[in-house]
């Protein structure tokens, strides 16, 4: 089974054949129909998709936001269109997971404590 950042690289790789065109909101569309399908089939959560709940409150702290846009209205926002915000989610990701993986995301719980 593809986890979730697998499966993140490979729409990175054919946008159009996973999302219909090239575009941040059907990314998000995609990967909140990905994980309601698993909590409907009562599959738990993994860790991957536990980390990237976090990716809101990173984007939001990276674009010094609190706005309760979402991570792609955000990315939206700061690009020229679908397509470019697509390509900067992707870069922004990136960012994510590395920060993710030196343990520098301050989670949103310990941080309001």
């Amino acid at each position: 089974m593809v986890d979730l950042y697998d499966l993140i690289h490979n729409i990175q790789k054919r946008p159009v054949m996973y999302l219909g065109k090239a575009s941040v909101s059907n990314l998000r569309t995609f990967l909140a129909g990905y994980c309601f399908a698993r909590r409907q089939m009562g599959i738990p959560q993994t860790q991957q998709e536990g980390q990237f709940t976090q990716f809101q409150y990173w984007i939001q702290q990276k674009f010094n936001l609190t706005s309760n846009q979402t991570w792609d209205q955000i990315i939206l926002f700061f690009s020229h269109d679908e397509q470019t915000a697509l390509e900067k989610f992707f870069q922004l990701f990136d960012e994510f997971t590395q920060t993710e993986q030196r343990g520098e995301i301050q989670h949103k719980v310990t941080s309001n404590s």
